[in-house]
């Protein structure tokens, strides 16, 4: 199940693409490297920001990912939103961001279940994310196609064909 989709060539349309993807996904998991090499995922809450090649996470500034960020800078984080058949696995480098204006501009009042102090509290920071790269899966087909194909899979006893929609997109400069 090919996708018919063009694949974006230009870093314009390769950011579209993506931010595309991943606008109406809300939570994220974003998995660090622990100084041990222990890989940690932990779900996120994407801000609402028009992707522009970046992506930003308000934590706390004495959280265990902010360690690992501070020790390597490697980062992945990965979306699903399996309605639309839409997965994207993100690779690039974690920043500690301590920018009050940025951070004014990114607040919703949701974010006080996390920051009863809001913008005022000592550990609120951003972990801003500056995409190297993506996996993106876009399968266009339906539910009942891609049942269809498993089942197909099933009797003929010959592999899905699992190259549904996938691409990679390479954003480094």
């Amino acid at each position: 199940m090919a996708t018919s989709q063009v694949e974006p060539k230009t870093r314009e349309e390769k950011i579209a693409k993506l931010g595309s993807m991943i606008k109406d996904i809300k939570f994220a998991m974003l998995t660090t490297a622990d100084p041990d090499g222990v890989m940690r995922s932990r779900p996120m809450a994407t801000q609402d920001a028009e992707f522009d090649g970046e992506l930003w996470f308000f934590t706390r500034g004495d959280s265990g990912k902010v360690n690992s960020i501070e020790k390597d800078q490697h980062v992945n984080v990965a979306y699903a939103n399996p309605d639309k058949h839409h997965y994207v696995s993100v690779a690039g480098r974690g920043y500690m961001v301590h920018d009050k204006n940025k951070m004014a501009e990114l607040w919703n009042p949701a974010l006080k279940a996390w920051f009863p102090e809001g913008l005022e509290d000592p550990e609120i920071s951003l972990i801003r994310v500056d995409v190297d790269s993506a996996e993106i899966w876009d399968s266009p087909s339906s539910s009942i196609v891609h049942l269809i194909g498993m089942a197909k899979a099933a009797i003929t006893g010959k592999p899905l064909d699992d190259k549904t929609g996938a691409q990679h997109i390479e954003l480094k400069h």
